[in-house]
């Protein structure tokens, strides 16, 4: 009920705001909005894309396309996300051993990623870090923020704005290679940028 009552509330700013312009021109809904209770969840549809929303308002999952894809998964099948040769296609940034310092064969990546951030004002990513499982829990989740720590400032700089990014440290719990050797280690220490 929370949710119906705060889109009709944002329905209305709109509307209100939109009064406020001294433009006299009727407002077109091209797909009247519609939702939904699924088990506990609200499901609203607007102009065919789906989003899902916990009772609690804060946003479930992704919106999902007509085509049946979450925005972001559409938006990582584009040529510019998929071409190999495109620096977006590339979304993991690797650290040396100890070290949360960027190093300079990354900064095409950060780069990349950073301009279509400004581009693309709407567009929020999160910044994971990781580490290897060599030292202590904690000194790895702090390694691991300051990694993602490194690639925010350096996309500060840049230009980009700090709502855009979202920084988030799992220190070694999530490896992608479950090894205990050099290799495993060099792709454990990492900064994933995840689009939203």
């Amino acid at each position: 009920m929370k949710i119906k009552t705060i889109v009709m509330s944002l329905f209305c700013m709109a509307f209100m705001l939109s009064g406020c312009t001294g433009d006299e021109a009727a407002i077109d809904i091209v797909d009247e909005p519609t939702a939904s209770t699924i088990d506990g969840t609200v499901v609203s549809t607007v102009d065919g894309n789906t989003i899902t929303y916990n009772e609690d308002g804060t946003r479930y999952g992704g919106v999902t396309t007509a085509s049946g894809l979450t925005a972001t998964e559409a938006l990582m099948l584009t040529t510019e996300f998929s071409d190999p040769a495109s620096p977006l296609s590339k979304r993991t940034i690797y650290f040396e051993y100890d070290s949360s310092q960027v190093l300079s064969e990354f900064f095409p990546v950060v780069e990349a990623h950073a301009h279509y951030l400004m581009t693309h004002p709407n567009q929020r990513i999160i910044l994971q870090g990781h580490s290897d499982e060599r030292g202590t829990r904690e000194y790895n989740i702090a390694l691991a923020e300051q990694r993602a720590k490194s690639v925010f400032k350096m996309m500060q700089l840049i230009g980009v704005m700090n709502h855009q990014l979202d920084v988030v440290s799992y220190g070694e719990e999530k490896p992608v290679a479950l090894g205990s050797n050099d290799q495993s280690f060099a792709l454990n220490r990492r900064v994933e940028v995840l689009y939203q």
